[in-house]
């Protein structure tokens, strides 16, 4: 197979048209959350599939409020994102059996925030080997399964 064929880089390749606004807030408004990987819906805050994961199970945990600092964050919401970062590592731990957890938020451009203007909390499954030659040498990441099937399998626990 071509090293430089890539269903997931195909994907996104295809669909170079660039978003104006903030993705977060579009998926938070739209009702489509199938289409759109949403797990589930608080009251504050929403639970989505990363569309470019480091592993399966990379889910991310977005507050509908547009902001890009936590200590801007009314305490309820800031409790709800934690909560629905418990809530999302129960049902990794139970579909994926990881080996540990990587959680954060990249807060602002230079701190690696993919979208800088509106904060998220990353839950990241890990394994051991999971980074290895592949990733560091060859600049390939491989996924073992489709953003759908990751959906799939992870949707009857946020039910």
């Amino acid at each position: 197979m071509d090293r430089l064929w890539n269903p997931w880089r195909y994907q996104y390749i295809t669909a170079t048209k660039k978003e104006s606004g903030c993705v977060f807030c579009r998926l938070a408004n739209e009702n489509n959350d199938e289409e759109n990987f949403i797990l589930y819906r608080g009251k504050y805050a929403y639970i989505v599939l990363n569309i470019y994961p480091y592993n399966s199970g990379h889910l991310l945990i977005i507050p509908f409020v547009h902001t890009k600092l936590l200590a801007d964050l009314e305490k309820n919401i800031s409790d709800e994102i934690m909560d629905l970062t418990k809530m999302c590592q129960i049902a990794i731990e139970k579909e994926y059996h990881p080996h540990g957890f990587n959680l954060g938020m990249n807060l602002g451009e230079a701190a690696g925030a993919g979208v800088a203007q509106h904060l998220h909390m990353h839950i990241l499954p890990r394994w051991f080997g999971d980074a290895n030659f592949t990733t560091v040498i060859g600049e390939t990441k491989n996924l073992p399964e489709m953003l759908v099937n990751t959906y799939q399998r992870l949707k009857p626990y946020f039910s």
